[in-house]
């Protein structure tokens, strides 16, 4: 698959960098894009691409349609921040303290946008329509914006018959695109169980029901459900991330709460371990004379790449990067993405932007305060959406 078609130039370049330092500088997180979403609107209408907005709040809908009908492709990115306050030492590091772009989705929107400027420009050599979906609150699981903005019709005119989206990576060097072709990121389900009891004083145990102790073992009895109850090559975690409970030293705690997280790959897998968290929390809690509130919370579903979307992908990577080494092999993520909402509806194919920092030893994750984005992967991320979207129209117009 090939296009004589525009990459990203010298002139474009520097605007997507101005573009997406201004966001960077000012992230709003979600529910509250409202200046990001007038910025990507401002573009859209200065590069005469028509947008429909009204989707999920903050939602932003690019349409562009092709001087022939045809398929229609849809390309989306996540424009929200975290609620992390920066400590880099970035120039153009946020200026609102509480809020941080650290996940990278002020990259994202930067190259969608960019993506759609230069397909824009030749959409006289399109046969078909392209969909620019700007979502809002990716990181709000379990909500998210990708459902809501369905939920709000975004497409209810122009229906895909193929999505994508991209993400950093800063685990991948700049010039490789991860991809696979099926799984890329877990199911993000979360939980909060209240362990109650009954107080006392701390010389005086046989007279309470020691909350602190009951919660010992529910911590220690889940880490049973993924080594004794789940296939072990299957992928699973049981993480209690939060503890709270008790009032001072010689004090026995009436109530504990615990919050953590799950993540699974496979719906069965997930399935088992949601109902084995239930009955080791219930169990462990009642054997120790306490009793248990469960709130399980179901989160993202599995982000599962259409195989055969997964292959152009990889195969338009090869061929923008001119190499076959650019899509190494790669694991999964057990971290979760709204995408898998888009994908559940529609095929497509959700890929991985390499973005490590040349010369650092450890690079800084994604939702670290230090992160940083390597701007040099900012052109390759535009021409790969471009890429991938003229391969899928073609391949969409050899298959009707």
């Amino acid at each position: 698959m090939s296009h004589t078609l525009p990459a990203v130039n010298e002139t474009l370049l520097k605007q997507l960098i101005e573009f997406r330092r201004d966001l960077h500088q000012f992230p709003e997180v979600s529910g509250e894009e409202y200046e990001t979403s007038q910025k990507i609107q401002a573009e859209l209408s200065k590069h005469g691409i028509f947008f429909r907005t009204g989707f999920a709040k903050t939602g932003v809908l690019g349409v562009i349609r092709g001087a022939k009908p045809g398929p229609t492709v849809a390309l989306r990115a996540d424009i929200d921040a975290l609620p992390i306050t920066e400590k880099t030492d970035l120039p153009f590091a946020s200026q609102k303290a509480g809020s941080m772009h650290a996940c990278g989705h002020d990259a994202h929107t930067t190259m969608l946008l960019g993506a759609g400027i230069l397909l824009n420009e030749y959409k006289n050599e399109l046969s078909g329509t392209v969909l620019l979906v700007f979502q809002p609150a990716e990181e709000a699981s379990p909500n998210g914006g990708a459902k809501p903005m369905m939920d709000d019709g975004v497409f209810d005119e122009y229906v895909p018959d193929v999505i994508f989206g991209q993400h950093v990576w800063p685990d991948l060097p700049v010039g490789q695109i991860g991809i696979r072709s099926k799984e890329m990121m877990g199911a993000t389900d979360r939980f909060k169980v209240v362990i109650n009891g009954s107080g006392g004083h701390a010389s005086m145990p046989h007279q309470t029901n020691d909350a602190i102790i009951a919660a010992n073992h529910v911590v220690t009895m889940l880490q049973t459900i993924v080594s004794r109850n789940v296939n072990p090559i299957d992928a699973a975690v049981v993480t209690v991330g939060r503890i709270e409970g008790g009032y001072r030293y010689n004090v026995i705690a009436d109530t504990v709460t615990l919050e953590g997280s799950i993540r699974t790959y496979k719906e069965e897998t997930k399935a088992r371990v949601k109902k084995r968290f239930h009955e080791v929390v219930d169990h462990a809690a009642k054997a120790m004379g306490t009793t248990a509130e469960i709130d399980y919370i179901d989160g993202y579903e599995a982000t599962i790449n259409t195989p055969e979307w997964a292959e152009v992908v990889k195969e338009t990577a090869m061929d923008v990067m001119g190499s076959e080494e650019a899509t190494p092999t790669v694991d999964p993520s057990l971290g979760g993405e709204d995408f898998s909402r888009f994908l559940n509806q529609y095929p497509g194919a959700f890929f991985w932007l390499g973005s490590a920092i040349e010369g650092r030893e450890v690079q800084k994750p994604l939702h670290d305060p230090k992160f940083e984005f390597n701007e040099k992967a900012l052109p390759i991320g535009v021409n790969m959406l471009v890429r991938v979207t003229m391969n899928a129209l073609e391949k969409l117009h050899h298959k009707k």
